[in-house]
Formats: C-alpha cells, structure tokens, sequence
C-alpha cells in the first residue's frame, strides 16, 4: 500500500507534506504534488500534515478520486505524464464528465466568488 495525493491538492499544493516526508517521496508537478509509490514507505507522516486533506491510504481513498491513484502512479513515467493525467481530469470535469473537482468553499469573511480558486471580485 503506498499513499495517494488526490484532487484537493490541485493548484495549491502545500508544501507542509514534503516537509515530514523520511524518504522525499512526495515530487512537485505543475499543477499537483505526487507520491512516488515505489519510494513510499508507507509511514503515513504526510496524511496529517495535509491543511487539504489530500493525502490518503491508497485502500482509503475515496472512490469520486479514484483517478488520482493513476496520476500518483504516473510519477515514474514522469512529471509531464503527471501533468497531462491532471489536465486530462480536470478538461473532463469542466465538461461535467468526470465530477472529480469540488468546489472549495471559502470563510464567509473571505474575498472573492463562490469557489476559493476564483479570483477575488473587484467592486466596479
């Protein structure tokens, strides 16, 4: 069993899970962090770092992520294979096909729309 980074994670990648990491398997893509599974060594030090909470046992993810144990796996094909897989979710999302991306609700007090990756509103 390795560690699975999942769709939380896309466009903020906190580093805080790199940090704790023994065995430096956690790699930065582009849009995403990923877990080397055949580096991993299964100690679970990530899971509670994660301020997301995007990091799961790969038997515990949640099955709406399934997708991202491809994307974590995909780290030894290379990153810009990662980035593709990444692209390719959320493509499918945007087009309501893959129903991976949540919205992130930000504090009531906080600036901006009704989903925290968009950008904050200027008033006219």
């Amino acid at each position: 069993m390795t560690y699975i980074i999942a769709e939380p994670c896309i466009d903020l990648k906190d580093r805080s899970c790199v940090d704790v990491c023994p065995v430096d398997c956690i790699h930065e893509a582009s849009r995403i962090l990923v877990i080397d599974p055949e580096e991993c060594i299964d100690c679970g030090a990530c899971e509670p770092e994660c301020p997301v909470e995007a990091i799961f046992p790969e038997d515990a993810l949640p099955d709406k992520w399934s997708a991202f144990v491809r994307v974590n796996y995909a780290y030894g094909e290379g990153l810009p294979r990662v980035d593709q897989l990444v692209e390719e979710l959320r493509r499918d999302d945007e087009e309501g096909s893959s129903g991976v991306r949540e919205p992130r609700i930000p504090p009531p007090d906080a600036p901006g729309g009704t989903d925290a990756l968009d950008p904050p509103r200027l008033n006219d």
